[in-house]
């Protein structure tokens, strides 16, 4: 029995004693509370702040041909292929020559004879009188006029028979009639010799037509006749584009169309090589919103001499607004978003206070902020993630204060 009782109050001593070490550390945990979060801090600043607007487009090819033949013909040669460099005026294909060569060749020797009818030499200005049949009928003219008036002459002096005298004035007029005859036919031989210079000219343009050339320096994308093809005239047969400079076109939103205007200098990158910016210049603003998106349409000119970006290319762009005077900056990182709501927290003391702001647009690893905070304020930085409105921190040290971009905003035109 005595035992028994014993054993009964060895147990009720250690189940005392646990509920006793559980109540102190229960009570030191009460005492001690959360540890602090260590964080670092930064102070707003009013800062100078560049302003951006950051929109999305397509890079198009600032010409774009599809070449067509100007004659028909079999194709003879393809000296380009798809990806060929081409200059302005260099041959993309060639077409069989003999036919045209041969109306070439008969229309030059047509224009040559009645070159050579008129007298005419190569540069010199038509001049009928210069004609030889129209400068014999003249002399015969003026001879057989001569005739007349010596004859008049001598038949008031009654020398002269009045037939003699008729004979004469029949002649000069006869003279003067071939005289204008002369004149009439040399006038349309010259119309003959235009209208043969006219389909000369033709005949050498369908000569060098059958040679297709490049309308502008570019690439050709596609080439769509191959050797012994037959085409005719307004086949397509090359694609040439003009890769230097390009064109980005550029969709900006309803709210932000009025800050966008020609001369604005962009920045554009793609995917395709990360951390490279390619600067360029708004050529053209559309006057009229597209209405399946509310937005404009916005064209800028991107130059591309190492021809490192492509037609096709999806790309990012910042565009440059106008300045504000000065703006409050804090450090990108200190801004959490959560539910479409920006906060930060600001540092009074060893406490944390949550305060919702309206942020603007961040550059970098700047932010601005439209309204909640002031200048000079202190704000959590690193560490902020873990904070709770009132919760304790430790601060760990100062931020490096935001500073602008590093990569320059392209020159002023």
């Amino acid at each position: 029995m005595n035992r028994r009782i014993v054993g009964i109050l060895v147990v009720v001593s250690a189940a005392l004693a646990v509920f006793a070490c559980g109540q102190s550390s229960s009570g030191n945990a009460a005492a001690t509370g959360p540890a602090p979060v260590r964080v670092t801090v930064a102070t707003v600043q009013l800062q100078p702040f560049d302003r951006m607007l950051r929109i999305t487009g397509t890079l198009l090819a600032d010409e774009e041909a599809e070449v067509a033949a100007e004659v028909a013909g079999r194709v003879t040669a393809t000296p380009v292929e798809r990806g060929s460099r081409v200059a302005e005026g260099a041959p993309l294909i060639s077409l069989a020559q003999v036919e045209a060569q041969a109306g070439a060749s008969d229309a030059e020797s047509n224009v040559a004879q009645l070159e050579a009818r008129l007298a005419l030499q190569p540069g010199q200005t038509f001049d009928v009188e210069q004609v030889p049949e129209v400068a014999t009928a003249k002399a015969a003219r003026d001879m057989a006029e001569s005739d007349f008036n010596r004859i008049k002459s001598l038949l008031d002096q009654k020398v002269v028979s009045q037939a003699e005298f008729d004979q004469r004035r029949n002649q000069a007029e006869m003279a003067r009639n071939q005289y204008r005859t002369a004149r009439n036919a040399a006038q349309q031989q010259f119309r003959m010799y235009e209208g043969a210079r006219a389909r000369a000219a033709l005949a050498n343009k369908a000569l060098a037509d059958t040679v297709v050339r490049a309308p502008f320096a570019g690439l050709v994308v596609e080439r769509k006749v191959s050797v012994g093809d037959f085409v005719t005239r307004g086949t397509k047969v090359v694609t040439v584009v003009k890769v230097s400079p390009l064109r980005a076109e550029l969709t900006v939103p309803e709210q932000s169309a009025s800050l966008v205007a020609p001369g604005r200098l962009v920045r554009l990158q793609v995917d395709a090589f990360p951390g490279r910016y390619f600067d360029g210049q708004i050529r053209f603003v559309s006057p009229a919103y597209r209405a399946d998106q509310r937005a404009l349409t916005v064209e800028a000119i991107v130059p591309n001499k190492d021809n490192a970006l492509k037609p096709g290319m999806f790309v990012s762009a910042e565009v440059e607004l106008p300045s504000t005077a000065l703006a409050l900056v804090v450090p990108a990182g200190a801004v959490q978003t959560v539910a479409g709501l920006s906060h930060v927290f600001v540092i009074h003391g060893d406490k944390a206070e949550e305060r919702l702001i309206t942020p603007g647009v961040t550059i970098g690893a700047r932010t601005e902020v439209l309204k909640g905070l002031a200048a000079g304020e202190v704000i959590a930085v690193t560490g902020a993630s873990s904070l709770t409105d009132g919760g304790l921190v430790r601060v760990g040290g100062q931020a490096a204060a935001p500073a602008p971009p590093a990569v320059p905003l392209p020159a002023k035109q």
